[in-house]
């Protein structure tokens, strides 16, 4: 038998840190995942564990160097820990961390912003750091599950009909997807966080604002408004399913659902995903 290829690592390490600077706190939720390739073949064909970084032991780096060095960024600092394994480990060749983060948005109370209280958010910011020995890190940046809807200005005709096709053409329907989108970086920016805010930002404002032909065709425009907000950005890839909302039949109660009544649908769900470079 031949070992064809090989990863190990430590997954859903959650991380919260209370940043305290100044009485108004900042909290970081975030979940890692550090995946190590490099000289293990032995542990796998011969049983040896004398190269093998146990797993606990890269859980337990991530909460001692996170308490130490995570800040606002996340990606600053799943690029130093992907460092940390590769400056301290000789046999690993290849380091990957990925991280997910829960949002949590500064709660008002009575209308003022309070200094320690949060409510938490819909969306996940995403990161990857890819790290090589004697290479440069590549860095992506992203969202998922982040849920968007537009309740008009979306659009689907013109498509090819064949005897299967029970899909009526509308021109005025529901646009409903969960996001999930990342982004790479052939540069770092000054700020992560303020970067990804206003590519983020970018990109929704599309989907709000421009009539939306297809999903397809919204897709493409939201990456363009990506890399036009980011010119450090390399590449764009989006992953945008359908949620559908379904027209309600009512006309046996005498009722016209028309553009008011819907019947949400889950699955099966259209899958749309595309990768948009400079």
């Amino acid at each position: 038998m031949k070992l064809v290829a090989q990863n190990y690592g430590k997954q859903r390490v959650r991380v919260m840190k209370v940043l305290r600077a100044s009485p108004r706190h900042e909290v970081k939720e975030v979940e890692f995942g550090v995946r190590l390739e490099g000289d293990f073949e032995s542990s796998y064909t011969a049983g040896d564990n004398s190269q093998v970084v146990p797993t606990d032991t890269m859980k337990n780096t991530v909460h001692a160097l996170a308490h130490q060095h995570l800040g606002t960024q996340v990606e600053p600092f799943a690029a130093f820990l992907a460092g940390h394994f590769l400056k301290h480990y000789p046999q690993v060749a290849r380091v990957t961390v990925e991280a997910s983060e829960r949002r949590w948005a500064r709660l008002a109370v009575a209308g003022v912003p309070h200094d320690h209280t949060f409510s938490g958010q819909e969306g996940r910011p995403i990161a990857t750091v890819a790290a090589a020995r004697g290479g440069v890190a590549q860095i992506e940046s992203g969202i998922e599950d982040l849920v968007i809807l537009k309740s008009t200005g979306s659009s689907f005709a013109g498509y090819p009909k064949c005897a299967y096709t029970t899909l009526p053409e509308t021109h005025d329907r529901i646009l409903a997807t969960r996001l999930r989108a990342t982004w790479r970086w052939g540069a770092a920016p000054a700020d992560f966080t303020a970067a990804n805010a206003a590519l983020l930002d970018a990109m929704l404002a599309v989907f709000a604002r421009n009539p939306s032909p297809s999903v397809q065709a919204t897709l493409y425009e939201m990456a363009g408004a990506a890399l036009a907000a980011a010119p450090q950005v390399t590449q764009v890839s989006l992953a945008m399913p359908n949620r559908h909302y379904l027209p309600a039949n009512l006309k046996p109660f005498g009722l016209d659902a028309t553009g008011v009544s819907f019947v949400a649908t889950d699955d099966p769900h259209g899958q749309i995903e595309a990768t948009i470079a400079r």
